[in-house]
């Protein structure tokens, strides 16, 4: 640490301040911001974190004070519905932001003002487009980290998007080309921010052009980039007040003991490729379970499918060496694995990245296809669709990935460059200096 990280450490240890974390979406979204909180909380800071009441338990027993936001969860009954829409890679990104989150937006703002009362800055994320109102209507500094780098739209460095994956193999056009697509997306997805546009003029703020969906996202006090430089390096046209803190380490509140059946197995043989889709895809896995179980078995290997609480996600049949868990924490389980198949959401992925492990992605939706286009590139894991997940080209496409040495000999070098990162504290250096 330099002489200027230190005196920003000291001054920001000494006075204490308000900070309100505002988050939605998946666990994947969640636990960052947990990360987040406990870090700040831990230099001396008193902390909030504001999302949707269901997440309550989780916060509060991570040691951390609560604030409930707009929209609720759904209940069960309504839950398996909703995440297949969530999840659907044409139209998920559009369901989540237009029906979900803007059409209860004034309530967000309401309980989003709530929660900021006395605070000194505020930490948004991309679906908590209320924070950005209440600290422009309170005058209060805030912070909009990004946990993916799909959400920059940079034309230097162009993402894979849901609605047309196959863009990411024409990044040789440059960044005309992608800015050009890149307006055309902001025209598709402006209306989608028109309750936000409305609600800034009704509580008095001036209108802006700028659209919140995209480029109205980016803060300009601070600009956290939370992953690693590996997957995405700082561009000409991102946001100038951006720092890229890296991955948040996955063991600030978050256990690594796995279940005794699950020790049992790892220990009875040779290491298993894991299946999993983690917490945003098991309600519309679908078919794949039953194949990944089937490809284990063609390819004679042992399995290991974290199938989460749904019956129907349990194979119908399958062999001695595949075990069914409904949950193991991912920080424990992935360095044990031969391989790792799964969906592509950033936190699953930068846990594959520093367990040293080759993998398989099968992108569901929204920054997946982002995430396992950059994967790919970095040398470490391959790629299926969705619609091409079969036990037999599941099966060719993980012989591919086992029977090459370069894949896992490239994954112990990423390892050891993520592995040093510490995405929570250095996040926390540049809040403090903002604070300062």
């Amino acid at each position: 640490m330099n002489e200027s990280q230190t005196a920003t450490q000291t001054a920001g240890r000494s006075h204490e301040r308000k900070i309100l974390l505002t988050t939605f979406g998946s666990l994947g979204d969640l636990y960052p911001y947990i990360a987040l909180a406990r870090g700040l909380q831990s230099r001396g800071h008193s902390v909030v974190l504001a999302s949707t009441d269901r997440y309550r338990e989780r916060v509060e027993s991570a040691g951390l004070k609560f604030h409930p936001l707009r929209p609720a969860g759904p209940d069960l009954e309504q839950e398996r519905e909703l995440m297949c829409r969530v999840m659907d890679a044409r139209r998920g990104s559009e369901y989540v932001i237009r029906e979900l989150m803007m059409s209860v937006l004034a309530d967000t703002y309401a309980d989003t003002l709530a929660a900021a009362e006395g605070a000194d800055l505020l930490v948004s994320h991309v679906l908590t487009f209320a924070t950005r109102l209440v600290a422009e209507k309170k005058q209060i500094p805030w912070v909009s980290p990004f946990l993916q780098p799909l959400g920059f739209f940079s034309a230097y460095d162009p993402p894979a998007l849901p609605l047309a994956p196959f863009l990411a193999k024409l990044r040789f056009f440059g960044p005309g080309f992608h800015r050009l697509l890149f307006r055309l997306a902001d025209r598709k997805c402006r209306p989608w921010g028109a309750p936000w546009q409305r609600l800034r003029a009704e509580i008095g703020l001036p209108p802006t052009s700028e659209n919140p969906v995209m480029d109205g996202n980016f803060s300009p006090h601070l600009v956290l980039g939370l992953f690693s430089e590996l997957i995405a390096a700082r561009q000409p046209d991102w946001p100038r007040a951006t720092v890229i803190a890296g991955f948040p380490r996955p063991d600030l509140g978050g256990s690594t003991t796995l279940p005794a059946e699950l020790e049992r197995f790892l220990d009875a043989g040779p290491a298993p490729i894991v299946f999993t889709l983690g917490s945003s895809g098991l309600m519309s896995a679908g078919t794949f379970f039953q194949e990944s179980a089937l490809a284990a078995a063609q390819l004679g290997r042992r399995a290991v499918l974290v199938v989460g609480a749904q019956p129907e996600n349990r194979p119908t049949s399958m062999s001695a060496d595949c075990l069914c868990v409904e949950y193991a924490p991912f920080a424990g389980l992935f360095p044990r694995a031969a391989a790792v198949v799964h969906a592509g959401g950033i936190g699953t992925t930068a846990l594959v990245m520093r367990s040293g492990r080759p993998s398989l992605v099968m992108p569901l939706a929204h920054d997946q296809f982002d995430n396992a286009a950059r994967a790919e590139r970095l040398g470490v894991s391959l790629t299926i669709s969705q619609r091409r997940y079969t036990a037999r080209r599941a099966a060719d496409r993980l012989r591919l990935l086992l029977d090459n040495p370069q894949y896992a000999q490239r994954a112990a070098v990423v390892q050891q460059a993520v592995l040093p990162e510490d995405g929570v504290k250095s996040a926390c250096l540049a809040m403090e200096q903002l604070l300062s």
